[in-house]
């Protein structure tokens, strides 16, 4: 069958998240949803994530998932906030254990559960589930994080930040545990799939000031995405990382990654009643000072 596929566009951080719907059974499942954090005064909000809630609600449909691709770097995961919201199971894939351990140690956080009890479920490679009449497989896709995982679901693929628009290339694969060999491995999973399969990215900026785009294909993948068109593994792992040296690292890497391998639970409120983040000073030596 295929899916019905919303895709919905955050201009503050480039980041696409989806409803994934089952036409005959109007079940679905949320990928990637957004938590609003502005870091400048540390406000938080749901704007993005009521906008999913509320299409799902408009259009009738009965949420039966919440899922993240992998614990995600430029902004907070909302997986939390619509359990508590919704009741749906949330899930990720069974190495977020591997990214809590790294970032266990980066925030000094011996209390921090590194066992993936956050979600209702851990995905492995391979692994099938049900999105209304709809068979969704798991593919271990991992490269930008250790952790990332693809969720394909009918002639639709969510392939998270493997490979953007073809216009823009691949994602950088530098953070702690990534990857540029391992991203090259998942590119050619995912290109595998049949050509007319239907490749949903997880961030779009907006190269030259087009508009947001998130849709693209395996066949117009090989033929126009100029990190994989042609490349040898070597090439493009030559690419990434000579790309990867020059980019800064994502403004909200160190707010975002202690609520995300959580689950997307914010902090708990201390005795004055406000939540705290915990930022590490010159806890990633050597990446680029950004502007």
């Amino acid at each position: 069958m295929r899916p019905e596929v919303k895709g919905f566009h955050d201009a503050r951080t480039g980041s696409i998240q989806y409803v994934v719907s089952c036409p005959k059974t109007g079940k679905c499942a949320i990928i990637d949803p957004v938590l609003d954090f502005d870091e400048k005064s540390g406000s938080t909000a749901t704007t993005n994530a009521d906008r999913l809630l509320d299409h799902v609600a408009r259009h009738d449909l009965t949420l039966e998932w919440i899922l993240d691709t992998h614990p995600h770097a430029d902004h907070f995961s909302a997986a939390s906030y619509l359990k508590a919201r919704t009741g749906a199971p949330t899930a990720i894939g069974e190495h977020i254990v591997q990214v809590q351990r790294i970032w266990k140690q980066i925030y000094n956080w011996p209390d921090l559960a590194c066992d993936g009890s956050q979600w209702d479920r851990l995905f492995s490679d391979g692994d099938t589930f049900k999105i209304g009449d709809l068979e969704a497989r798991v593919m271990h896709s991992p490269g930008h994080t250790l952790a990332s995982i693809s969720y394909i679901v009918g002639d639709a693929a969510f392939i998270h930040d493997t490979l953007f628009m073809p216009d823009s290339g691949s994602a950088r694969a530098d953070f702690p545990g990534g990857s540029a060999d391992s991203l090259w491995t998942s590119i050619e999973r995912i290109l595998r799939l049949p050509d007319q399969t239907r490749l949903f990215t997880g961030h779009d900026y907006m190269p030259g000031g087009r508009e947001a785009l998130w849709e693209s294909s395996v066949a117009e993948q090989k033929r126009k995405n100029p990190h994989v068109a042609g490349r040898s593994r070597a090439e493009f792992i030559e690419i990434r990382e000579t790309r990867d040296r020059t980019l800064p690292m994502p403004k909200l890497i160190l707010h975002a990654l202690q609520v995300n391998i959580r689950g997307g639970a914010l902090p708990e409120p201390e005795a004055d009643g406000r939540r705290y983040l915990k930022i590490p000073l010159d806890a990633l030596p050597g990446s680029v000072w950004g502007r």
